[in-house]
């Protein structure tokens, strides 16, 4: 039987992508966008490192380095594996004198394998044909995986963690399908902690999110729900603690606009 969250978002889906770009000004397209430039930048040194020791070590590897595998958890309609596609597939400039150029001349021989987007909401993975990106929609649970271990070298997750019933039980997941050295990227909205955040999220975002969404989607507890989910849910703080409980190691932590946004960088340790 269909959860009501899991009805919710199939009853949004047609929306789902005009109204976060809406509601947050399109400032959600540069929080993905930061994300994969530094994704690029960790996972790019890692697999050149990689390379370099097979080749020493004149090891035959099992697969080809050239490729990242990325899984889009809790994926939606592919915003972030498409994002991540066209900035690993592609140059970029970091805007400062450094051995940037170099690493990115030498980390444009990787290419993305077609992505795996996942999500519990088969109205949000049918949003992502008409896009036409280079990946495979397949509806998932992110507590329970149909993925054999260390399938991955990138996993996204874009403000899906915090609608996870079991946000440890996901973690501990995403660290079984992660391969050792790989990357698991969390986008979201924290649970406020700063007087400017809790202000946002507790008096402005439940009076204006609502409305709007109810005007462009007509489904006003839809966007209740999300406001109120932000608010049940974790601080950063303790996210991060979490996350190293399950055996990950906290990279990165950037804020986005005072705390409004987050995106964690984990990484799965190369011997793990």
């Amino acid at each position: 039987m269909k959860s009501p969250v899991r009805k919710m978002f199939d009853g949004i889906a047609s929306r789902y992508d005009f109204l976060n770009h809406f509601l947050s000004c399109y400032q959600d397209v540069l929080w993905r966008r930061y994300c994969c430039k530094r994704l690029k930048k960790m996972v790019s040194a890692g697999l050149l490192a990689e390379k370099s020791q097979a080749v020493e070590s004149q090891d035959k590897t099992p697969r080809d380095l050239n490729k990242v595998r990325l899984l889009d958890l809790c994926g939606g309609t592919g915003d972030f594996a498409n994002t991540f596609r066209k900035i690993f597939e592609s140059g970029y400039k970091c805007g400062c004198a450094c051995k940037c150029v170099s690493e990115n001349k030498a980390s444009r021989n990787f290419v993305v394998d077609p992505a795996v987007i996942g999500d519990f909401s088969y109205g949000m993975l049918a949003e992502v044909k008409p896009k036409k990106i280079d990946a495979h929609a397949v509806q998932l649970d992110a507590m329970k995986m149909p993925f054999a271990e260390r399938q991955f070298d990138v996993i996204l997750n874009g403000f899906g963690m915090r609608n996870v019933p079991d946000a440890r039980g996901a973690l501990l997941e995403s660290y079984r399908v992660l391969d050792a050295g790989g990357y698991l990227c969390v986008l979201e909205f924290f649970s406020p902690r700063n007087l400017f955040n809790k202000f946002f999220y507790k008096v402005l975002a439940p009076l204006f999110i609502p409305v709007m969404g109810a005007f462009f989607s007509g489904k006003r507890e839809a966007y209740e729900y999300l406001v109120n989910s932000i608010i049940r849910f974790l601080p950063v703080d303790q996210f991060c603690k979490m996350a190293e409980e399950c055996g990950f190691e906290v990279k990165q932590v950037k804020m986005f606009d005072g705390g409004i946004s987050f995106g964690v960088f984990l990484h799965k340790p190369g011997n793990a």
